[in-house]
């Protein structure tokens, strides 16, 4: 037969009054030690703001008893920092010394925690002034359009630039703001999408008055044309007598079928530099157009160079 040794109640009794006890006694001793207290910074001038996040949390040595400093760890307290008299440092860089406070600050510690010491002298704060400006919208496109079709104009988009507001240093950073991306496939109509306006990276304390922008586009099938068009030699000096073996070229294009026919050889102006050949020892001029309609889409000129003679 196993011996079972059975522990009395009145012993686990006598155990659990004797720790606790103990424990009362230990937190009822005097200590030095160190806590960590959140702070938050008050009566900041009302011409300034802060631009970056400041030192949020602090650590004291103080002196009290086991009870008070255990509660003191535990409680949601916020130790406030008398932030209206500053000392400059540079452009937007302040500094205040919290040995100046001791007095307001230990008297918002629990009754029985004395302070010994502040760990942190020097709190720095960058403060500058709230402003706000214009800044433009970035789209981000990926567009892929039907065979044939393209946009007939660039895309539009709306508001085209948004107004900001938030601290001075941050927003001297920021020149313009993303779009969100706008993907579409196999496009041969109108579109007209909203897109979210992205917030630049690290702007916690920026304002932005609009939340969305709407991109639009005209969308039209193109076709291509095709004119002869004369040219000017330019730059020719009167004791040259040049031929060249091309009187015209061909300028083909492509354009929105609404403005084909506003098009004749007339909208396209092709000249000749004579100076750069000469200059670059060409045996050729090099043709290149110099008006053209605003809305075509792109244009060839052929041929790209045009063999010449002179008379002598």
């Amino acid at each position: 037969m196993r011996n079972t040794t059975k522990i009395s109640k009145s012993f686990i009794g006598f155990l659990i009054i004797t720790v606790v006890i103990w424990f009362l006694i230990t937190l009822s001793k005097v200590y030095t030690t160190t806590i960590t207290l959140p702070v938050k910074y008050a009566h900041l001038s009302q011409d300034k703001i802060l631009q970056n996040e400041p030192i949020n949390e602090i650590d004291f040595i103080v002196k009290s008893s086991g009870f008070n400093i255990i509660k003191s760890r535990f409680s949601n307290q916020r130790i406030e920092i008398n932030a209206s008299v500053l000392n400059k440092k540079a452009t937007f860089k302040y500094y205040l010394l919290l040995k100046n406070q001791k007095n307001k600050i230990q008297r918002q510690f629990r009754s029985g925690i004395e302070i010994q010491e502040i760990v942190l002298d020097t709190v720095y704060l960058e403060l500058g002034s709230l402003i706000s400006k214009k800044v433009p919208l970035i789209p981000n496109l990926e567009i892929n359009y039907h065979i044939g079709y393209d946009i007939l104009e660039s895309e539009v988009i709306q508001p085209d630039s948004v107004l900001i507001s938030g601290p001075e240093t941050s927003l001297n950073k920021i020149v313009n703001i993303d779009l969100e991306l706008l993907k579409l496939e196999d496009v041969k109509f109108d579109f007209s999408e909203k897109v979210k306006i992205l917030r630049p990276e690290n702007s916690k304390n920026l304002k932005i008055r609009k939340e969305f922008a709407t991109i639009s586009g005209k969308v039209e099938k193109f076709t291509e044309g095709v004119f002869e068009v004369p040219f000017k030699v330019l730059n020719l000096p009167k004791e040259v007598d040049l031929t060249s073996l091309h009187k015209t070229v061909k300028v083909s294009f492509v354009v929105g079928l609404s403005n084909f026919n506003k098009i004749d050889k007339n909208s396209f102006t092709v000249v000749c530099d004579f100076t750069l050949s000469n200059e670059n020892k060409l045996d050729y001029l090099v043709p290149k157009v110099i008006e053209k309609p605003s809305f075509i889409k792109s244009f060839k000129v052929v041929p790209n160079k045009i063999d010449f003679l002179i008379q002598k």
